[in-house]
């Protein structure tokens, strides 16, 4: 089982990723250098969205979507219908 989630940075911003561990994976973003380079210098994250899926290819394309191809209001709507 793999998530695709969205984490809300101290500094407002979006970042979004999957993961087989959710909870080992927010973890890492707040409190290790396994974090993304990107959330290692806007912590604390905190978790917003989730979404599971049955494998890496269908997560990674989701990940995309939603990263890639969606507005920050998109992101909300999206984050608010959960």
């Amino acid at each position: 089982m793999y998530f695709v989630y969205i984490v809300k940075c101290i500094d407002d911003t979006f970042y979004t990723g999957i993961a087989t561990d959710l909870e080992r994976r927010i973890d890492e973003h707040n409190r290790s250098e396994k974090g993304a380079k990107y959330t290692r210098v806007r912590r604390p994250v905190s978790l917003v969205y989730s979404e599971e899926h049955p494998d890496r290819s269908s997560a990674s394309k989701r990940e995309y979507e939603i990263k890639k191809k969606m507005s920050r209001a998109e992101k909300l709507k999206l984050i608010e219908s959960d």
